[in-house]
């Protein structure tokens, strides 16, 4: 992998991360172009995982000081409820990720013809929350972090985006914009951690050859552009649902999921 290759794949990581658009999808079709397979795919991928989490704790570090602080009481207070719930939505993510996420990318893959159809799908997760006027609550409840929980879940198919199928369900659910989007990014750092750590040892077990074939020039480049974009698309994204104009992200997703199922089955 050459260095511009890791800004351009960094760069990609970092804002589809949080915008709603699926960044395995287009990191994939992005391999594709690249012909870049395997133990590079994988390293790089706990590469720019790993700035992810960090551009989200940048921030969200507010919100993350305030978890903490109120946890350090040893109380139930509204901060360790709001943790539990955090928690309560991992479960289902979890329980796909130990035990069935190998299977799920035997069955599909990573080809271009199920990125092009999960792409569709969040496509039209996106349109129908925008439409749908649900109800709004106050709080998310412990039920509504479940459900958002079994969403991000599913987004264990490549194409379908993490950010999308968890702040469209969230939307459905009527839960609060303002609030939603935070939740949303906060929920999503373990599973991010525990990708790259079931990543990584697939790498120590030999799954995969590690980083031999992918220089430290490419992997230093890579994490800052996926950190820096980080940073910018988790920021803009906030304020982009609490606006509601997931629409736009919507249309987005329907035109790339074409034109990457057009790309697949005309074998080019």
């Amino acid at each position: 992998m050459e260095w511009f290759e890791a800004l351009l794949m960094g760069l990609l990581q970092g804002f589809t991360e949080f915008l709603p658009v699926s960044s395995s999808g287009h990191i994939t079709i992005m391999s594709n172009l690249f012909g870049i397979e395997g133990e590079e795919h994988l390293t790089f991928t706990i590469v720019v995982h790993v700035a992810t989490v960090l551009s989200t704790l940048c921030i969200l570090w507010k919100e993350v000081d305030w978890i903490l602080k109120g946890l350090l009481k040893f109380k139930m207070n509204d901060e360790t409820i709001y943790f539990l719930k955090i928690c309560l939505s991992m479960i289902p993510v979890g329980i796909v990720g130990l035990f069935f996420k190998d299977y799920v990318e035997q069955v599909f893959g990573s080809g271009l013809l199920i990125v092009g159809i999960m792409l569709l799908v969040t496509a039209s997760l996106l349109t129908f929350s925008y439409y749908a006027k649900p109800r709004v609550r106050r709080e998310i409840t412990f039920r509504d972090a479940l459900v958002i929980g079994i969403a991000q879940a599913c987004a264990v198919m490549p194409g379908l985006s993490r950010s999308g199928s968890t702040i469209a369900t969230g939307l459905l659910l009527g839960n609060k914009k303002e609030t939603l989007a935070q939740f949303s990014f906060l929920m999503v750092i373990p599973p991010i951690l525990g990708e790259a750590l079931l990543d990584g040892k697939k790498i120590l077990e030999g799954a995969a050859a590690g980083a031999g074939d992918i220089s430290i020039s490419a992997i230093v480049v890579g994490f800052v552009a996926a950190f820096v974009s980080g940073c910018l698309a988790c920021k803009w994204m906030i304020g982009i649902v609490k606006k509601g104009k997931l629409i736009y992200f919507g249309i987005y997703c329907a035109v790339a999921g074409v034109l990457a199922i057009a790309y697949h089955l005309l074998g080019c």
